[in-house]
């Protein structure tokens, strides 16, 4: 499938990349149909790019990278719509901000996302462990995987 995006033309993405929030992502309601593209090999980040909306789209990563224990406390209700019945099944994202020359994930509204039909969700945490800017790096440190943010 062919997509268009403001920050790289054109892309051809593979079905298997693309994803479907049917209540769309806090704020974009109307935007339910993403594809996760890789920055480049081994990087810890990706962009969830809208399919039908070229200006819209999200830098993501997996929130373990920087947090090793983080843990998403779910009810079985949160997971009906995605035909979820567990979280082993489960891919988790978090949406990655830049402030200033820091990172930040937002560890209260993580994205689930069900491997096996990709249906993801974004979920609205009360845990207040964490915080929707929480630091993850400076830019120009290296990520867990060896790059440089």
């Amino acid at each position: 499938m062919i997509i268009e995006t403001s920050r790289f033309g054109q892309l051809e993405v593979d079905e298997g990349r693309l994803i479907t929030f049917r209540d769309g992502i806090l704020g974009f309601p109307d935007d339910a149909d993403y594809a996760l593209i890789q920055t480049g090999e081994g990087s810890a980040f990706y962009w969830l790019q809208s399919v039908k909306n070229k200006d819209l789209a999200f830098v993501v990563c997996d929130p373990r990278l920087f947090v090793s224990d983080y843990r998403v406390p779910v009810k079985l209700e949160d997971l009906q719509p995605i035909d979820l019945s567990n979280m082993e099944d489960a891919q988790v994202f978090i949406i990655v901000n830049k402030i200033n020359d820091v990172l930040t994930g937002n560890f209260q509204g993580p994205l689930v996302i069900n491997v096996a039909n990709r249906q993801g969700r974004q979920l609205v945490l009360s845990d207040k462990r964490y915080s929707t800017r929480h630091p993850l790096m400076r830019t120009g440190e290296k990520t867990a995987l060896g790059r440089t943010a």
